[in-house]
């Protein structure tokens, strides 16, 4: 038995033995293994570190080329590029050189209209001599047969019309249109206007009572816009005019500027609604309630630079109740002359006077 034992011992711990060795070899991969991926990682780091410091430098330096770059630009053009640009060099930067000279003339021109009072150099359809006169009689859709009794007493018709404009007077009926364009009324006037030639029609002008004080704003835009002439005259078609007495004061008046004249009178503010001639804008004349200096609407005269001053602030002027307190008003804040005559009243009793009620 002890033979026996003693045969089989050596062969178990020979086994045994081969079992550790085996466990002691795996256990040993294992470590080796496991060192060599930590062994790894650090150069992969190093690796990725390389990269991002390489991208970065590239970077850095494409940066500092542009800097470089544009520093040598800017120098180089230091002296042409002004630090401030001026209106004329953004004209000139969009191509607007020519745009900025008219910009320029155009001042100049206002310059010299406002020096010479108003504006200068309208169109005219008379190139020869300046006119005398322009002499506008108010009218209405009604008034068919006063019209009628002017052409067969002061006022001229026909081939005696035309020879009193070569002597530089041009009369006309001023009428507008009537509220619904082209009914009976305005086929009246214009058939009528085609056999006498002798009306001013004021397109844009409404005819009706309420609208009588922008009338004037119409009439001396229209008439300086068609002719050219010293004087504007307005006449209402209630009155007669001894014409050569009234040219005879027009000719002593010619090269007059800033003039307005006629029968200058002031009067009370009507402030109570409902009366003949109230003025709905009353609480402007003050606490005495008085209009200030203006020409009767009857008949009065304006020289040309004024006319062409209605003509070119006519959207901004106001207007009051009466055509004379409108057009006296815009006489206040100009420089006009205002020249009371009495020749010009015609409800007076003087001999020499060259207007009566008719």
């Amino acid at each position: 038995m002890d033979i026996s034992g003693g045969g089989h011992l050596p062969g178990r711990e020979t086994l045994a033995s081969a079992l550790k060795k085996e466990r002691r070899s795996k256990s040993h991969f294992k470590s080796s293994s496991s060192n060599s991926s930590s062994g790894k990682a650090p150069l992969i780091m190093g690796f990725l570190s390389c990269l991002a410091w390489l991208y970065v430098a590239g970077r850095l330096w494409q940066d500092s080329q542009n800097r470089i770059l544009l520093s040598s630009l800017l120098e180089k053009n230091l002296n042409n590029v002004p630090k401030v640009l001026t209106t004329e060099d953004k004209l000139r930067t969009l191509g607007c050189d020519d745009i900025g000279r008219r910009i320029v003339e155009a001042e100049m021109e206002l310059t010299l209209a406002k020096s010479q009072g108003f504006l200068h150099g309208n169109a005219s359809a008379s190139s020869g001599k300046k006119l005398l006169a322009v002499i506008g009689v108010y009218t209405g859709f009604g008034s068919h047969l006063k019209r009628n009794v002017f052409r067969g007493s002061w006022m001229p018709r026909g081939d005696a019309l035309k020879k009193l404009e070569e002597r530089g007077v041009i009369i006309r009926f001023v009428i507008g249109r009537s509220a619904n364009r082209g009914d009976s009324l305005d086929r009246i006037i214009d058939e009528e206007n085609r056999k006498t030639k002798d009306f001013l029609i004021l397109e844009s002008h409404e005819e009706a009572t309420e609208e009588l004080p922008r009338k004037a704003k119409f009439f001396f835009s229209a008439a300086v816009e068609t002719w050219d002439a010293e004087f504007y005259v307005k006449v209402d078609d209630n009155i007669n005019i001894q014409l050569d007495g009234l040219i005879e004061i027009l000719e002593s008046r010619r090269g007059s500027q800033g003039l307005y004249m006629g029968c200058m009178k002031s009067g009370s503010v009507i402030t109570e609604e409902g009366k003949q001639w109230y003025e709905p804008e009353w609480w402007k004349f003050g606490d005495s309630k008085t209009y200030f200096r203006h020409a009767s609407g009857t008949l009065f005269i304006i020289s040309n630079n004024l006319a062409r001053y209605i003509n070119t602030n006519s959207a901004s002027l106001g207007t009051y109740a009466h055509d004379d307190t409108s057009v006296g008003s815009w006489m206040m804040g100009v420089d006009a002359t205002h020249v009371d005559d009495d020749r010009l009243c015609c409800s007076s009793s003087r001999q020499e006077k060259v207007c009566s009620l008719a």
